[in-house]
């Protein structure tokens, strides 16, 4: 058992694989539970959901430094990017970095038979060809290395053109600090940083974004009084980002409202602190420069094999072992990884 950050994780050493899947605290863990044995037992009721689902939406806000009024729930990233990429004009220009996680690249790729282009560029090279674009579309941290966007610049290049931008913060939210209402768009799945139980995903959208799309999900949780319109027409939907809302999946909403307040109370400089440092002492340890990023890669044969092997638990991207360091990893951690690749 781990105390970290005024939560008790109930985890081994040597897990270093939350840009797969976040370990819950033991509180959010109990709080879903909870709410399967009142599912179990016939005493849950639908209403009872409903202020776990704000209260998630409204700390998504906060972690992204957006109004609340701005986010819709939905199921996953892919999903709600989704949404976006149907409602774009005829023969848009979309701009992505190369090697973009797919869930960010295939919902825009689907629209061709309208006409829509996707561009890759280097990452690198993105806020520079950004006024190129109708759409830039892009992760903060990229999935395969934890590479992370030049945000200043991004946002410097497409400042007062028409281009917009959408950002997949799957990656960078719940350990980089972010400050994203400039951005169209905020995506983000909660089951990896945000420790939540898979199936939650947010997305916050700008107001202007908002007006030009097309709620193809449309149902009754996004009506405006959802509990007095979920029979007949006409069509009622929320005024705000609400209307963009797909009925929710309760028990992930249970965990991620146990979660994210929590997530949102943190000094994140201080985690983001934590993390970074963590994943520079491991590549300090095998001769790497240090980077910015809590996602580290070791590119050597064999690599993900020797740590799996001796215990830890890490993935594999693009050929090379990927870590991942967040608020509950430590330098045993380290120490264990640098043992095995000796």
């Amino acid at each position: 058992m781990r105390s970290v950050f005024g939560q008790q994780f109930d985890m081994p050493d040597g897990y270093l694989n939350t840009a797969s899947i976040g370990m819950p605290p033991v509180a959010v863990a109990e709080a879903v539970v909870e709410a399967v044995r009142g599912w179990r037992s016939g005493s849950g009721r639908p209403g009872d959901f409903d202020e776990p689902v704000a209260l998630a939406r409204a700390a998504f806000a906060q972690l992204v430094g957006v109004g609340v009024e701005r986010v819709a729930v939905g199921s996953s990233a892919s999903a709600l990017i989704g949404l976006v990429a149907a409602s774009l004009p005829d023969g848009c220009r979309v701009l992505v970095a190369m090697d973009e996680f797919t869930s960010v690249t295939f919902p825009f790729a689907a629209q061709a038979g309208r006409g829509v282009t996707v561009t890759e560029v280097e990452l690198a090279e993105l806020p520079a060809k950004a006024a190129e674009a109708d759409l830039v579309a892009v992760s903060v941290v990229q999935s395969a290395d934890g590479a992370l966007v030049d945000l200043a610049a991004l946002r410097a290049a497409t400042a007062g053109t028409g281009t917009r931008v959408l950002l997949d913060a799957t990656q960078a939210v719940g350990w980089l600090p972010l400050s994203l209402s400039w951005a169209d768009a905020v995506v983000a799945a909660g089951y990896k940083w945000l420790l939540c139980p898979r199936g939650v995903a947010w997305l916050a959208v700008s107001e202007e974004l908002r007006r030009s799309m097309v709620p193809h999900a449309a149902n009754w949780y996004a009506g405006e009084d959802r509990w007095a319109s979920i029979y007949g027409l006409p069509l009622r939907l929320a005024a705000d980002a609400r209307q963009l809302d797909t009925s929710p999946a309760w028990f992930c909403h249970v965990g991620a409202a146990a979660a994210l307040p929590w997530l949102a109370s943190l000094d994140l400089d201080q985690v983001r602190a934590h993390c970074v440092g963590l994943a520079n002492q491991l590549r300090a340890g095998l001769g790497g420069e240090p980077s910015n990023s809590a996602i580290a890669v070791v590119d050597r044969a064999g690599a993900a094999e020797r740590l799996t092997e001796a215990g830890l638990s890490v993935s594999t991207r693009r050929g090379a072992a990927r870590l991942a360091f967040y608020l509950y990893n430590t330098e045993v951690d380290v120490k264990r990884a640098l043992e095995a690749l000796a």
